[in-house]
């Protein structure tokens, strides 16, 4: 039914839809990060420090699965930072809410922090399989390889 749709295409869309959020997390967390500041832990200190190196780790990992170079490195920096980043930071706040977060809010924090734990961990998924995924020919790795080659 859907055999319009060739391998490397769907390789091209799938590097692309699943490095989105990255990418795009990453600019956030470099140009705009006052609401993702005020998200951190209390106990996390330099929010400004950490998030400008947050993005710089989102962007590089986004980017390289998403342009298809390097894909490998990518899949390992960003799964590493996923796993950090739940156990830091969503799988404690599943547990406790902030001392910041209003009683009202609650239900909310709750939902955020699950939604966010879940989402990581889909992601990770896909992280590993990166590790054995060849960019395809819609990449920068595959250029490189014609033109090393011709």
């Amino acid at each position: 039914m859907l055999n319009w749709i060739s391998y490397d295409l769907s390789c091209l869309v799938f590097r692309f839809l699943f490095s989105l959020i990255f990418v795009g997390l990453g600019l956030e967390h470099l140009f705009a990060d006052e609401l993702l500041q005020h998200l951190m832990p209390h106990w996390i200190g330099f929010e400004r420090t950490i998030s400008i190196l947050t993005g710089i780790v989102l962007l590089l990992g986004g980017v390289s699965i998403m342009v298809g170079f390097r894909i490998r490195w990518g899949a390992v920096i960003l799964g590493l930072f996923l796993v950090v980043v739940n156990v830091v930071v969503h799988l404690p706040a599943v547990f406790a809410m902030s001392p910041e977060i209003d009683a009202d809010c609650a239900w909310l924090w709750d939902v955020y922090q699950r939604s966010n734990l879940f989402k990581n961990l889909c992601l990770l998924g896909a992280c590993f399989h990166f590790l054995h995924h060849k960019a395809g020919k819609y990449s920068v790795e595959e250029w490189l390889e014609k033109r090393r080659a011709g």
